[in-house]
């Protein structure tokens, strides 16, 4: 054994984790689905207190086996029985909070992830509550934002789920995340609408969109009117980007 091999198992042999503060760690998710033109959130209604009886993200604590995204999968389907690897979903990190008065119980981080469920755009995968959640159902995402009551800084993290999902949108063809793989622009065009809140001009989106996107040569079954035109979109960058209406 080498001498600083020596010297750093005499200092682990020594050190104390007891000497400094507890902190414990949390994964929490922004899951965001489109349906009926509506962007929705899978909340749950805390079972137990802090904050008993208010609604909440789904997430909870990251086991000592566990990373945050392994404790991310894990929470969210027992909170509301939604298995991401068996669902068409994008999953990146969102963010990490860490406000030291941001849960009443200890210090506790969490690390909040951002997931993208891909719907047809009528039907939202049906979801039901588990452990410790009393309920769970899909909520529409601005009016949640507007009521601003959620437990702990959930409304925060949510605000900030709908920031980064929205404002990619301006450069990425991220939103096609919420669609199946194949989709109408007008398919397009609705998630557009629902996430950001507004009501897009249909050829100007048009004529914006087609470059980025891949034309199947296929037509959809649609049930009334004239079939639409298939797409498929890769990742790509946007150029010029789209720019989101100012509010108001």
């Amino acid at each position: 054994m080498s001498r600083n091999s020596k010297a750093e198992k005499e200092f682990l042999d020594s050190y104390k984790p007891q000497d400094y503060p507890s902190i414990a760690l949390t994964a929490d998710l922004v899951v965001f689905a489109v349906s009926g033109g509506v962007l929705h959130t899978a909340l749950v209604r805390r079972g137990g207190h802090p904050f008993k009886g208010a609604l909440a993200l789904p997430g909870g604590f990251v086991g000592p086996l566990e990373s945050a995204e392994q404790a991310a999968y894990r929470e969210l389907a027992e909170e509301t029985s939604l298995d991401l690897g068996q669902l068409p979903v994008h999953v990146e990190q969102l963010a990490t909070y860490t406000n030291p008065d941001r849960d009443p119980r200890m210090r506790v981080v969490s690390v909040a992830h951002l997931a993208l469920l891909a719907t047809d755009g009528q039907a939202l995968p049906e979801i039901s509550a588990g452990t410790d959640a009393s309920s769970a159902a899909w909520h529409p995402v601005h009016d949640v934002l507007d009521s601003g009551n959620l437990a702990f800084d959930h409304a925060a993290i949510l605000r900030d789920g709908l920031d980064r999902l929205a404002g990619k949108m301006e450069y990425t063809t991220v939103a096609a995340r919420l669609l199946p793989a194949e989709f109408t622009m007008t398919q397009l065009r609705t998630v557009y609408d629902a996430v950001w809140n507004t009501t897009l001009t249909a050829g100007n989106f048009t004529r914006k969109m087609m470059p980025q996107l891949e034309d199947t040569g296929r037509k959809s079954q649609a049930a009334t009117g004239a079939p639409a035109a298939l797409f498929t979109a890769s990742d790509q960058h946007i150029h010029p980007p789209l720019t989101k209406p100012r509010a108001g």
